[in-house]
């Protein structure tokens, strides 16, 4: 019986170079590369880069190496895991590694730059045709965590490579553990030795992880050797450089149809997933993206030639990911009636050979397409002669360009070699702005909160406190289109403020170490905070700094914008997605009041799956949260005060003329009010206090986890029963609690306030406001809260005020 011929016994004979190992030839070819550096290829036979393979072959390899990954991780560090696949061979391995690894994010590195986005580092591959590659997360973050990371090729040769990418992070971002995962591991004995030289020097776990071990064997003389072969060969070659169609079985090549060029099908790929790794992708993403691709594959199938039964689908260069799930997706909407091939482009230079024992049996040359692209022609192998009644070329926006579509392009190329070609552009991903930070927007430190805003600082957006009410009650503004001018508060308020923070400091911090200890409980791994803009900001920054103090723990934290009746931000809720689980965050806020934030809250992330709409705040008089540090309505001295406790920055704005739809919401920062910040005062005071509050702490929260906290809604309740008794048809002009009762005086048109009889020193800065306004207080029994705020109903257009007048 013949022994099969293995796509690289021509190089073997020809060239003496030899592969041997358990699983390496099922997995690999030989081919000769025109490459000073290194004669030989290995070609892989299930990477889908030089060879059309079945897509479900191609990702279950990544799967499957991820899952080996995982088992020599163990399940707690395979979900910290970070991904990062080397370009432009592995960036689709790399993907599917961090799919079977369930990975907490991905990351391939580039060849190509990226406008606008700056590198967070760079690496050298001594022996590629390109050498250079750079790291261009859009959130650099993406490399800083504890977990692992995990660095995937196709071939781990020497592990020069591996040793100059972990020297080069591990500078910036130490951390422990690192795992080389590879479909085939052909290191010498001395290769592996100096690896582990290498990780021991560096204090830190470097360990392997392949699908199959092998050994190359090269002849002394291999390069001179090789490079005269090569030119042997191309000697030979017609002046076209495309090798003959290959073996007579694949040989079917359909007649193009007359008349018919290249066209463009539409494709609706999901606007808030990326079309790779290259600046970072999330489990969140990986999420979305599962969900979307079997509407994605029924809407190729549905633009593919009646009766195709022999697909390929042609990914451009780095973008190997998108390509293959969508070529996956396709071959599941088609069926098993129809055979889909995947494969991609490629800048690296390789002979073809018309034969059997050789690996790559034909070549297309075409010019680079991709914008900015490096200069040199590009190829696509054993593509011609696959008797495909489609090739599908996909790629993203950069390469959608003349180049592409020419006479000599890659589209023109491939038309002799199908029925039809066919283009689905990946659109652009939109960009998304970075988070602001202090000094330069809000006097908080950088590290302390990212706002997920805009600056509005320089345009005109206060208006007098009576001109705002007018125009919100009769409907002609929404609350969020203009500011209340800051109130600056008198001496005798000041001293108000400072003796209220120094009798509940302690009160403070034992909320903020009881509402942080039962997120971290609940959660089982550190959550990432996002305050509510921007009652919620400073308690966001209270429970990240008893997170670092007690637990060590470096909690993410931004802050974003969430307006009653218009929702939350999408656009932030698109940047924190893009950088983090959305299973990881928490939500934060200061106080609950009747629970319309709760409800807005949990209406507005609806549409964003993933997020839960949980509510974690300091205080929960309303009854409406599961996740507080006491449901007392006390003083919270934050409340006290406007922009001058909260980082100088305003509350937040929405208007349509300001804020595009992938804008962030907008806010000022008041840089003029710096003499009179107490942010940094207010925070240090309530952190001062956390170490004396630790036993009580550790009491509520084990008191707290063990109570049944199902919202009551008692708030809620109370609301509709004052609005009625008063006559006020608007429950949103009814504000329960010491904070909302705050905000009446500072900001609207208080009409009176609603104090719990024998409420004490919590209500002192009430009384000196409702004193300073001429608004009366009114004493009553059985009121949940200490007290409720009023706003004045007089230009509620036919309401029925107190005093049975109607007022327009």
């Amino acid at each position: 019986m013949t022994a099969p011929i293995w796509p690289g016994d021509w190089v073997t004979h020809r060239l003496g170079v030899r592969l041997a190992g358990d699983g390496a030839r099922e997995l690999l070819g030989l081919a000769l590369r025109r490459n000073p550096r290194r004669a030989h290829l290995l070609v892989s036979r299930v990477l889908g880069k030089h060879v059309p393979q079945r897509p479900e072959v191609v990702h279950g390899t990544g799967l499957e190496l991820g899952r080996r990954v995982a088992a020599e991780l163990g399940e707690a560090a395979a979900g910290r895991a970070v991904v990062l696949g080397y370009a432009e061979t592995a960036t689709g391995l790399g993907h599917s590694v961090a799919d079977g690894l369930g990975a907490a994010g991905y990351l391939h590195s580039t060849r190509r730059p990226v406008p606008g986005v700056a590198p967070v580092g760079g690496f050298e591959e001594e022996h590629s045709h390109h050498t250079s590659h750079l790291l261009l997360p859009s959130d650099p973050g993406l490399l800083a965590g504890d977990g692992p990371l995990v660095l995937v090729d196709d071939e781990l040769s020497t592990g020069r490579t591996v040793r100059n990418t972990v020297a080069t992070l591990h500078r910036r971002w130490p951390r422990d553990h690192y795992v080389v995962a590879a479909l085939v591991d052909t290191r010498s004995d001395a290769d592996r030795a100096e690896l582990a030289k290498f990780a021991a020097e560096l204090g830190a776990s470097v360990r392997v992880v392949a699908l199959a071990q092998g050994a190359v064997t090269l002849p002394a003389d291999v390069l001179t050797r090789g490079a005269t072969l090569v030119a042997a060969c191309e000697a030979e070659a017609d002046e076209s450089a495309e090798a003959a169609d290959p073996a007579p079985e694949t040989a079917r090549v359909p007649a193009p149809r007359a008349g018919e060029a290249p066209a463009r099908l539409a494709l609706h790929w999901p606007a808030d997933v990326p079309d790779g790794g290259r600046h970072g992708f999330t489990a969140a993403h990986r999420a979305r993206l599962a969900a979307a691709l079997p509407a994605l594959g029924g809407q190729l199938a549905a633009q593919l030639p009646a009766g195709a039964a022999r697909v390929l689908v042609l990914g451009t260069e780095e973008l190997m990911y998108a390509p293959l799930r969508l070529a996956e997706a396709l071959q599941n909407a088609l069926g098993a009636a129809a055979e889909v091939r995947f494969s991609t482009t490629t800048r690296s230079p390789v002979l073809p050979v018309d034969d059997p024992g050789y690996a790559i049996r034909s070549r297309l040359v075409f010019p680079a397409h991709d914008a900015p692209a490096d200069p040199g022609p590009r190829y696509a192998y054993n593509v011609t002669g696959g008797g495909w009644d489609a090739v599908l070329v996909v790629t993203d926006a950069a390469g959608d360009t003349a180049e592409l579509w020419a006479a000599d392009g890659l589209l023109a190329r491939l038309a002799p070699h199908a029925g039809r070609v066919l283009l689905a552009a990946l659109p652009a991903p939109r960009p998304l702005p970075p988070p602001l930070r202090g000094p330069a927007f809000s006097s908080y430190a950088p590290d302390e909160v990212g706002w997920l805003l805009q600056d509005l600082s320089a345009v005109r957006l206060e208006a007098p406190r009576e001109e705002r009410e007018e125009a919100i009650q009769s409907g002609g503004a929404h609350y969020a289109e203009s500011l209340p001018v800051e109130y600056q508060p008198s001496a005798e308020y000041q001293r108000l403020f400072h003796s209220a923070l120094a009798a509940s400091a302690g009160r403070v911090a034992r909320a903020v170490g009881t509402v942080t200890e039962a997120v971290l409980a609940e959660r089982g791994r550190p959550p990432v905070l996002v305050s509510l803009a921007r009652a919620g900001t400073p308690v966001g920054v209270l429970m990240r700094r008893w997170a670092r103090r007690t637990h060590g723990l470096d909690l993410p934290h931004y802050t974003v914008s969430i307006v009653r009746g218009r929702g939350i931000d999408h656009t932030a809720l698109r940047w924190l997605a893009a950088h983090h689980d959305p299973a990881d965050v928490v939500f934060v806020d200061g106080w609950t009041g009747k629970g319309a934030i709760t409800r807005e809250l949990a209406d507005a992330l609806a549409p964003h799956p993933g997020f839960a709409p949980d509510l974690a705040v300091l205080a929960d008089p309303g009854g409406c949260v599961t996740t507080y540090g006491t449901r007392d309505d006390f003083l919270i001295p934050s409340a006290c005060l406007n922009s001058t406790v909260s980082g100088l920055v305003s509350r937040t704005v929405l208007r349509a003329d300001l804020v595009g739809p992938d804008d962030f919401h907008g806010a000022k920062y008041y840089r003029e009010l710096a003499e009179a910040d107490l942010s940094g005062h207010f925070l240090d005071a309530v952190s001062a206090r956390f170490d004396e509050v630790g036993a009580a702490v550790a009491e509520d929260t084990a008191a707290l986890l063990a109570a049944d906290r199902s919202p009551t809604w008692v708030g809620w309740r109370a609301v509709e029963r004052i609005s009625e008794e008063y006559g006020i048809h608007d429950v949103n002009l009814v504000k329960p609690g010491v904070g909302e009762t705050t905000r009446v005086l500072l900001r609207r048109v208080p009409w009176r306030v609603l104090a719990r009889r024998g409420a004490g020193a919590d209500l002192d800065h009430i009384r000196l406001l409702a004193e300073q306004r001429g608004v009366p207080v009114e004493e009553i029994d059985e009121l949940p809260y200490s007290c409720v705020g009023l706003i004045h109903p007089r230009y509620t257009r036919g309401a029925t005020g107190a005093d049975g007048r109607t007022t327009t």
